[in-house]
């Protein structure tokens, strides 16, 4: 017996170096071994998982708090902006009133104008036409020619102006005069003539008279008008200006409220994918937590279990080395890493003389002073000649000097309009400039972090590939290890269970009965440590079905791992795409704002220019607008008082 068990041994041993039990002994000492390692290889690399989680789970809500803040401050843009559009777009329909208003004021004012010119021309050329049909009816009295005078006499009586008195006058004495022709009488013919002239002198200066004034009258209205016509341009280049600037304006609020209506959208869509991408990583580190507490108790229990296996395989007859691989459920932690011109007396003259050095010496006029000079020096009807001539240059510098004030007013009202203009433009173009300068510096900053954490996002899942191919290979080298322990397990059995066999077998026949006395050496058939192996076999049996699991468990294992690597990978692709594209976005809008300093910029340089010409300007305009002496009223009130003191003075020489 003892022989057929040393030669059964001898076959195995031939048959392997080692013995079945043996690789079982060997397999669980390596295993204890390598689990130990694993479970504090898995400790680091836990660890550095878990640092990994709390940053960036740090990180991510340091961005979303950010997003969040900036978000308020971009929908608060977004209503200022809407707000101050919709201002400048009721001043702008207030300007366009204003506008149509001054346009209609102007056009009433130029058509009232017409017809008032319209009314002044044909008054005028009545006047005219009155004026030289009595100067012709004049002529043929003095000439006597009475074949004449009844012609020109009825043209004077068929005149529009003729006063009802003077045309009773003219039916009388044309038609004593027919009389007269019947009965000639000369000197009665005479006197009527004579008081016809002399009506017919009066009505002619009557005429002159009334024309003057006529023409006078005309003057002022015309340059009423002009005044009021160069008034309402000013107010009506004013308004354009002021539209046209505010039209700008506003097109620049609708342009930032656009443009913070896509940083909004883009930063809520970043916001938003921060929130997924934490809560995911929030899960994931949740749910790697618990499997590592839950990995580090059975790596714990199953270093006790080999220990306690190899114990037993080690013990007694079931003496080996330990198997090779047989953790219980043994897993590498996968870190994953989750990463946007008439005649007067001579005494008159002197009267006027005096008059005029009086007034002269009162007022401090030159003008005056001249005038009486002329006066002393020259014949009465020089003189008087002199002062209607005066007089009307005196209007006409009047009316030239308040056309020209009218236009300096309104040259320094617009030149200040420009100046504060563009002052406010220069002002705003250089705030937007500045704006501009921080938005591209904010962009720049934001696209470097992007590119940063597209780095970091890249690294992770190269990272995270390598993990996984090496998880992958560790996996399948534990699958192919159980399948083998399995087989040398169910080796080692069968070659205990057909030894038993056969041992129960072979010692069923040693024993026979004889007659003769033989020396008694055994009380009892040997059949081998059958009993002894009935725990070795089950220990045996025990060890494959933990092979059996650990293969089932590994194999189950790997496809979890596969999955949310999958997964990982997945949301890594999301991620970076939406980073990407948020990146090219910020780089894009960078450029875009580059250019758009650059244009304000130019905006502003050429507006300074304007504000420099309109500075210049107003240098140009003070010696004439600005630095005269005596102003515009009392230069206006000595003029007035000149002119009253020509009338009169006009009016004494005009005396009888």
């Amino acid at each position: 017996m003892q022989r057929l068990c040393l030669c059964l041994l001898a076959s195995i041993a031939l048959a392997s170096d080692v013995t079945p039990v043996q690789k079982v002994v060997q397999m669980l000492e390596t295993m204890k071994e390598k689990g130990t390692k694993e479970m504090n290889e898995e400790q680091v690399q836990y660890a550095k998982f878990e640092e990994f989680c709390k940053g960036t789970l740090a990180e991510k809500g340091a961005s979303i708090t950010s997003a969040a803040d900036q978000i308020e401050t971009l929908e608060a843009e977004i209503e200022s902006a809407t707000s101050e559009a919709a201002r400048l777009a009721e001043e702008i329909g207030g300007h366009a009133a204003d506008i149509e208003a001054a346009s209609k004021e102007k056009q009433n004012a130029t058509e009232l104008r017409e017809t008032t010119r319209s009314d002044f021309v044909a008054t005028l050329k009545d006047y005219t036409e009155s004026i030289d049909a009595v100067g012709r009816a004049l002529k043929v009295l003095k000439a006597e020619k009475k074949s004449s005078s009844f012609l020109e006499l009825q043209a004077v009586r068929d005149l529009k102006t003729l006063p009802i008195s003077a045309a009773d006058s003219l039916d009388a004495y044309i038609k004593g005069s027919s009389l007269i022709e019947a009965a000639p009488e000369a000197k009665t013919y005479e006197f009527q003539s004579g008081g016809v002239i002399s009506m017919l002198e009066g009505l002619q200066d009557k005429f002159v008279d009334e024309r003057v004034s006529l023409e006078k009258e005309e003057a002022k209205k015309r340059h009423s008008y002009e005044m009021l016509v160069q008034s309402l341009d000013a107010q009506l280049a004013q308004s354009k200006k002021d539209q046209d600037a505010k039209v700008q304006f506003k097109a620049k609020k609708l342009q930032a409220k656009a443009s913070a209506e896509g940083d909004l959208d883009e930063t809520k869509t970043e916001k938003a994918s921060d929130e997924k991408y934490a809560k995911d990583l929030k899960a994931t580190c949740s749910k790697k937590a618990a499997a590592f507490d839950e990995r580090q108790k059975l790596r714990k229990e199953e270093l006790e279990a080999l220990t306690k296996a190899q114990d037993i395989i080690s013990s007694g007859a079931v003496a080996g080395s330990a198997e090779k691989h047989l953790p219980g459920l043994v897993q590498t932690a996968t870190s994953l890493a989750f990463l946007r011109s008439f005649s007067a007396r001579p005494e008159q003259l002197e009267q006027v003389t005096r008059f005029l050095q009086q007034r002269a010496e009162s007022l401090k006029s030159r003008v005056l002073s001249a005038t009486a000079e002329r006066a002393a020096a020259d014949p009465i009807a020089k003189v008087k000649t002199m002062i209607e001539q005066l007089i009307v240059k005196m209007q006409d510098q009047a009316n030239e000097e308040a056309t020209k004030h009218g236009w300096c007013q309104a040259e320094l009202a617009s030149n200040k309009a420009m100046r504060e203009e563009k002052t406010d433009q220069v002002d705003s173009l250089q705030s937007e400039i500045e704006e501009l300068s921080s938005s591209i510096a904010k962009l720049g900053e934001e696209a470097v972090t992007l590119n940063e954490e597209l780095t970091q996002l890249t690294t992770a899942m190269a990272n995270a590939s390598e993990i996984r191919q090496k998880e992958k290979q560790k996996n399948a080298d534990t699958v192919r290890d159980a399948k083998e322990a399995q087989e040398a397990v169910a080796q080692a059995l069968q070659v205990l269970k057909e030894f038993y066999a056969k041992a129960g077998a072979a010692t069923s026949f040693l024993q026979t009965k004889t007659t003769e006395a033989v020396p008694e050496t055994f009380s009892e058939p040997y059949t081998g440590m059958g009993g002894e192996s009935g725990g070795v076999l089950g220990m045996m049996e025990v060890i494959a079905s933990d092979f059996a699991r650990l293969q089932a468990e590994t194999q189950a294992a790997e496809e979890a791992a596969k999955a949310e690597y999958e997964e990982f990978m997945e949301d890594s692709k999301v991620d970076k795409a939406t980073k990407s594209k948020t990146a090219e976005h910020k780089e894009s809008k960078k450029l875009s704002k580059s250019q758009e300093l650059m244009a304000t910029e130019t905006d502003l340089q050429g507006t300074q220019k304007e504000l420099d010409a309109a500075n210049a300007y107003l240098e140009k305009l003070k010696p004439d607008c600005l630095d005269t002496g005596a102003s515009y009223a009392e230069r206006k009130a000595q003029r007035e008082e000149e002119l009253k003191d020509l009338e009169t003075a006009l009016k004494m020489l005009e005396t009888v």
